[in-house]
């Protein structure tokens, strides 16, 4: 994709994530690798305003303060470009507060095997990275910890984060992560789920493998 479809589809997914109830108003933000560089939202512009030309471009190895754009970057700049550097299988992040996820995260509550499509994020749980506050190196390193073997994260107090090979991908794992937060809040209201023992969850890695569905993860179990 040019650069310029790139910026435009970040738009598209900006409004499409606010448009299905998965963030409200300004507080998500999307990134995509662009070459040796991020693409990432900017700060505090309403999507429907926003332009192809308001994206920020920054190095995802260097100055950060190089960024370039007509708008500041998004103020969780550090998390995005993190983890596009540290992870290079991984191609877009998706941030958000949706309401389930970031439920969970205000009570600290990893998501665990209550279904077999945990497995689409690596492993037998999706784990919540320590608390920090927004925007700093701490929480970056507490998200790239969190996403160890995994391609999505709750975080503490804030919301989630998913990841993947492309844009489309990141997208499609935030709205499954929101789908499995959902199911498992409400199966604590009627008991608790039945949780999957850890050799189904590696099997299902297997088999999820052949479908693509891992392509921002390590594939393991742990």
């Amino acid at each position: 994709m040019s650069e310029r479809d790139l910026r435009q589809g970040i738009i598209d997914n900006c409004r499409a994530m606010n448009a299905s109830g998965l963030n409200q108003g300004t507080s998500g933000n999307i990134s995509v690798r662009h070459g040796d560089r991020m693409l990432i939202t900017p700060s505090a512009i309403p999507y429907a305003e926003m332009t192809p030309d308001m994206i920020v471009s920054m190095p995802i190895d260097g100055e950060a303060s190089k960024w370039e754009g007509s708008k500041k970057p998004s103020v969780e700049w550090p998390f995005h470009r993190d983890i596009l550097k540290a992870r290079p299988e991984i191609g877009a992040v998706v941030h958000t507060h949706s309401t389930f996820a970031t439920i969970l995260a205000i009570a600290r509550k990893p998501i665990p095997a209550c279904h077999y499509m945990i497995a689409a994020f690596g492993g037998h749980d999706v784990r919540v990275c320590e608390y920090a506050r927004y925007g700093t190196q701490e929480l970056s390193n507490n998200v790239l910890s969190a996403l160890e073997g995994r391609s999505a994260c709750l975080m503490a107090n804030h919301g989630m984060i998913a990841t993947g090979a492309s844009l489309d991908k990141a997208m499609w794992a935030a709205i499954e992560l929101e789908t499995l937060a959902k199911q498992y809040y409400h199966s604590l209201l009627i008991g608790g789920p039945v949780i999957l023992p850890q050799d189904e969850i590696a099997g299902v890695l297997k088999g999820f493998a052949n479908y693509g569905l891992q392509d921002g993860a390590k594939k393991e179990v742990g």
